[in-house]
């Protein structure tokens, strides 16, 4: 059955003809951790592999010796080195229209405001949906392991491979928010211990010139923060700000909230991540990339494939800490 498959075609791959980039401007611009990954060049392109794997300084050099004269010096081998391991998580997006509404849309006009839905709506639906990724625990078939599994409540989990119950170097710091459900009750004395709680995860943290950089509320946490902040408020750096995204300053990071599925108003928790250590690896030939038209052969349809492959990756999880409120 005839279909004006080739216009519809022809339309979206000249509208979407950059894709990979525009797919992920859109999703960085719903998200503020994505965004920052961005802009400090952290999302990575990978030409393969088995698995994504990071290479982990895990030790010191053993041979570090104070000597005098003739003293026999450590030349023994010290090892350091080891690799987290992460798995390659797949993503596909489906710009698809029926040979229905393509005849009833064959008209230029009508096609190109056709194209700009179709096309908006998937550019909504890669920004909502890989936001959800990026704060889960990785527990959904085939899903990513987003910042609920590389930072967890208890410090501890295998991430990329490695027991962090055995390898105590490889476990995040966390803390339990003084009080319960504190921050649903926003008064001036939640907030002042709360940010006493944020003091005491901040200084584990650091190490020298590292220390964490952003850091991301859910709402009720946020609100708490803001409400002890009235007098004081320090708003993030211009170049945020003009990216879209509103917040707060905490001694050197940037103070945000974020709001999708996972991190809601009653999720109360709030990380505290130095990206540095955090990349979005993807491999180079599925970074929302544009496949050939596909015409099923027992459907009337057209339908043209964007495919994303990677993860959410960590080579320092020592330096990444949470605050949660259990209750």
């Amino acid at each position: 059955m005839a279909t004006p498959s080739s216009t519809f075609t022809e339309m979206v791959s000249t509208t979407l003809r950059n894709s990979a980039s525009e797919v992920a401007d859109n999703v960085s611009k719903h998200n503020a951790f994505l965004n920052r990954l961005k802009k400090k060049g952290k999302i990575r392109s990978l030409d393969g592999g088995y698995e994504i794997q990071i290479p982990l300084e895990y030790a010191e050099n053993g041979t570090y010796q104070r000597y005098g004269g003739y003293d026999t010096l450590n030349t023994n081998a010290s090892d350091v080195v080891t690799s987290a391991k992460y798995d390659w998580a797949q993503v596909a997006l489906h710009v698809v229209s029926s040979g229905r509404e393509l005849r009833q849309n064959a008209g230029r006009s009508a096609m190109i405001s056709l194209v700009k839905t179709k096309k908006a709506n998937a550019l909504k639906t890669a920004a909502n949906n890989f936001s959800v990724d990026l704060y889960s625990d990785g527990s959904l078939s085939n899903q990513i392991g987003g910042l609920s599994n590389i930072i967890q409540t208890n410090g501890q989990g295998t991430v990329g491979g490695i027991n962090s119950t055995t390898w105590t170097f490889w476990r995040n710091k966390f803390k339990e928010a003084t009080g319960t459900n504190t921050a649903a009750t926003p008064t001036a004395a939640n907030a002042a211990a709360f940010k006493a709680d944020m003091g005491s995860m901040w200084l584990p943290l650091n190490r020298g010139a590292d220390k964490p950089d952003l850091i991301l509320f859910s709402h009720d946490f946020y609100t708490l923060y803001e409400t002890g902040e009235q007098q004081l408020q320090r708003y993030m750096d211009a170049d945020m700000a003009q990216s879209g995204f509103v917040g707060l300053k905490y001694k050197t990071a940037d103070v945000m909230f974020d709001d999708n599925t996972n991190f809601t108003t009653t999720a109360e928790k709030g990380y505290f991540l130095n990206t540095d250590y955090l990349y979005i690896d993807q491999h180079r030939e599925a970074q929302w990339t544009q496949d050939d038209e596909k015409r099923p052969i027992n459907q009337d349809a057209v339908v043209i494939p964007y495919y994303w492959m990677g993860n959410l990756v960590c080579s320092n999880r020592s330096l990444q800490g949470v605050i949660f409120d259990a209750a």
